[in-house]
């Protein structure tokens, strides 16, 4: 350490070239937002959807434009300006198909053939009450492109499969041009371009703003401890240089960011924070005792730098505890995470402690320390685990058996408006949709034909129709789809247009007409549904929000209704389809959460019992961290908060920077007995040269985490809640019930 602490401007001269390269690179830093982020990894149902897509497409491919219309939207020039714009929008990029009420029309067989009846008769408002009387007559466009109220219509555009960040902004900026140049002030969108765009405007928002408040509360918090400029200073330059060459590590690496990087800030800077005041309070007290810089440092740096190396890595394994996620968003959030709180140790072992020798030491150091304000503090503390022993462990008791109450009350009930920034644009859209049409969230029942059967066979269409049927009686499900549509529609055109006559017809050699019809005038519908060999098909729906466990027992009951009711000698069912993988996903949060916090557990362990060489050291270690594990999750019991994959990195980051004061405390302890102190004298020196240093950092933290509830992101208030209440019972167990462990284990 001598040898590198020589070349200190050396150092320094290298993060600096290296901070200049991460500002370079950082316009190349990409977000990114994609549903298919948070679908279980390696499941058969994702395996089976992929192969499903490859032949029918997304089921996220459109983006629905809501207009409303004061009153009712049958008034002639809100009708022409909706055409008008319904038209146009075929023209749009990236949009295959323009449908609403005004450009679609009923079939109707006549002597000569097929003809068209226009839905609304657009020019001819004296018809407008027939046409809404007929709409709501059929029931097939309502709450799909007209509200129960004809208050508002629907233009649904199909777009191409699955579009990227720049070619969602490039739609939608076409389609609210298109919209302003038609004089629609008030519109509702909702599609997969729509939360492209507005998650990741939030995360670049959450970014900026979690990074400069984190900045202005570090700033605060070491000058209130420090009162020195310089210091504050070289902490700063340090932590954000951190930032800086992390952020610029993931642009050169190509790693985009997903909902969660607002936490990268936070966790940077507080981290970074608390590796700078542990080593940089040693270095202080040393300099007071006379001691030379270099001295000073070397002696720090064994002393104090091995438990922050220590807790470096055991914070990395928290997150990297994440790996076990099948969510791609999640495990990589844990990788980066871990890159990210060894970037900032390894700046500050080596710029920081190179920076700081710069500094001559009056420049550094107080007047008047303010240590012996904390001294008496701490050590009525330490007299309070002394002759509380018994209670304290009753307690910790009695706290473990409440915090098991509330896990058992933990649901994964989860919504995706949960996911949405509040009050936004897009929030309210969302909730309009919900209320007022079918909702977002797609639903795809796969049709399956078996033995040599077709799915277009008369048998296996009625037998689908029995599942179309049993689909459109759920509450939760709207706007049921499938090729049996277009089989209903020409029977109810051969019928003079009668909406009683929207069924399949009952006569096999009826239905094989219709079935000749369709191969020559709908053929390009037809695929939508049935794939090119007809061995399989496709039942398309859209699903409220109802809740993650809401619709695993609609989806339940589902499959309980195909197994009894359908003969799956012709045919069998399988939901499939990106909502269903959504929802399938809180399934494995839990079995995911706890492997990866037990395969943590054990690294951790594993690198204690090296370092400690000691079983009872060991197990005292484990204990006061497991109980803040129990407690964040018996917030989520209590508090009635969804678990669900956002939400399940709090353990991640709870137990990553909870084990952190244990192993200072642990390590200044062994320190104390190394010297040939006794117990009680270790435990009083161990209070009095770390306690400070452990209360300031989880000061930092908790304060740091807070920030999140100023967050648009509702999971990230969340997590910042429960990270900070949970860092906070984390340090009290620390002070209180790990002395009492140490003087009744050791």
């Amino acid at each position: 350490m001598h040898k590198i602490l020589a070349l200190k401007k050396v150092i320094i001269s290298l993060f600096i070239i290296l901070a200049a390269v991460s500002v370079a690179v950082l316009p190349n830093l990409k977000f990114s937002f994609d549903f298919s982020q948070f679908f279980p990894e390696g499941d058969e149902d994702l395996v089976f959807y992929k192969e499903f897509k490859s032949e029918f497409g997304t089921d996220d491919n459109f983006l629905l434009i809501a207009l409303p219309n004061n009153g009712s939207v049958f008034e002639r020039d809100f009708l022409t300006r909706f055409h008008k714009v319904s038209k146009e929008a075929k023209k749009l990029s990236f949009v295959k198909v323009s449908q609403s009420l005004t450009t679609l029309s009923y079939p109707l067989k006549t002597s000569f053939g097929y003809t068209k009846l226009p839905i609304i008769h657009l020019n001819e408002p004296d018809k407008y009450e027939a046409d809404w009387a007929k709409i709501k007559e059929d029931g097939l466009f309502i709450n799909t492109l007209i509200d129960e109220n004809a208050s508002s219509l629907v233009l649904a555009l199909e777009t191409k499969d699955e579009l990227d960040y720049d070619q969602s902004i490039t739609l939608l900026t076409e389609v609210r041009q298109l919209l302003d140049d038609n004089n629609f002030n008030e519109f509702h969108l909702l599609g997969r371009a729509y939360f492209y765009e507005a998650i990741v405007a939030m995360q670049k928002s959450e970014v900026i703003k979690t990074s400069l408040a984190s900045f202005l509360l570090v700033f605060l918090i070491l000058y209130l401890i420090y009162r020195r400029f310089i210091i504050v200073f070289i902490c700063l330059l340090s932590i954000t240089l951190s930032l800086l060459l992390f952020f610029g590590l993931l642009s050169v690496l190509g790693i985009q960011l997903s909902a969660m990087a607002a936490f990268y800030p936070i966790l940077m800077l507080i981290v970074g924070t608390s590796d700078v005041i542990h080593i940089m309070d040693d270095y202080l007290a040393k300099l007071r005792l006379g001691l030379e810089k270099e001295t000073a440092l070397i002696q720090s740096l064994r002393e104090v730098g091995v438990s922050t190396l220590l807790t470096s890595i055991t914070t990395a394994i928290g997150f990297a505890s994440l790996l076990t996620s099948k969510s791609s968003s999640i495990s990589s959030f844990g990788v980066n995470s871990a890159i990210g709180v060894l970037t900032a140790f390894i700046t500050v072992l080596f710029f920081t402690c190179s920076l700081l020798l710069l500094f001559k030491n009056e420049s550094l150091l107080r007047d008047k320390p303010d240590r012996h304000l904390w001294n008496p503090i701490l050590s009525k503390v330490n007299k309070i685990t002394k002759s509380n022993g018994r209670i304290i462990l009753v307690g910790s008791l009695v706290f473990t058996a409440i915090c098991l109450v509330g896990i058992g009350r933990i649901d994964t009930n989860y919504e995706i408006k949960e996911s949405l920034p509040k009050n936004s644009a897009i929030a309210n859209d969302f909730v309009f949709f919900q209320e007022n049409y079918s909702g977002f969230r797609p639903l795809e029942v796969a049709v399956l034909a078996q033995n040599q059967n077709k799915v277009t066979d008369f048998d296996v269409v009625h037998e689908s129709e029995k599942v179309e049927q049993y689909l459109k009686r759920q509450s939760a499900i709207r706007n049921v789809q499938s090729v049996n549509t277009l089989y209903k529609a020409l029977h109810k055109a051969h019928n003079l247009n009668k909406s009683d006559y929207f069924v399949l017809p009952t006569d096999e050699n009826v239905f094989n007409t219709y079935q000749k019809d369709i191969d020559k005038l709908a053929r390009k519908q037809k695929n939508k549904f049935v794939n090119a060999k007809e061995n399989k098909a496709r039942i398309s729906a859209r699903v409220l929000d109802v809740g993650t466990d809401s619709l695993n027992v609609v989806y339940d009951n589902f499959k309980s209704f195909t197994k009894n009711k359908i003969d799956s000698t012709l045919v069998k069912y399988k939901l499939t389809g990106s909502g269903v993988l959504l929802d399938k996903n809180s399934y494995y949060v839990r079995d995911s959460l706890i492997q990866g916090l037990i395969m943590g557990l054990l690294l951790v362990a594993i690198i204690m019992a090296l370092i400690f060489r000691n079983l009872k050291i060991l197990l005292i270690s484990m204990l006061p961290n497991l109980l803040p594990l129990l407690f964040a999750a018996a917030l989520l019991g209590y508090f009635g908060i969804a678990l669900e994959a956002t939400i399940s990195v709090v353990f991640a980051i709870v137990f990553g920077i909870a084990v952190d004061d244990t192993i200072h405390f642990l390590g200044r302890y062994r320190i104390g007995t190394a010297k040939g102190l006794s117990k009680e004298e270790a435990l009083e020196v161990t209070f009095q040269e770390t306690g400070r240093a452990l209360i300031i950092t989880t000061a930092t933290l908790f304060f740091g985490f807070m920030i999140l509830l100023f967050s648009e992101h509702s999971p990230s208030v969340t997590i910042g809640l429960l990270v900070s209440v949970t860092l906070l019972a984390a340090l009290i167990l620390d002070l209180l019930l790990l002395p009492v462990l140490i003087r009744r284990l050791l």
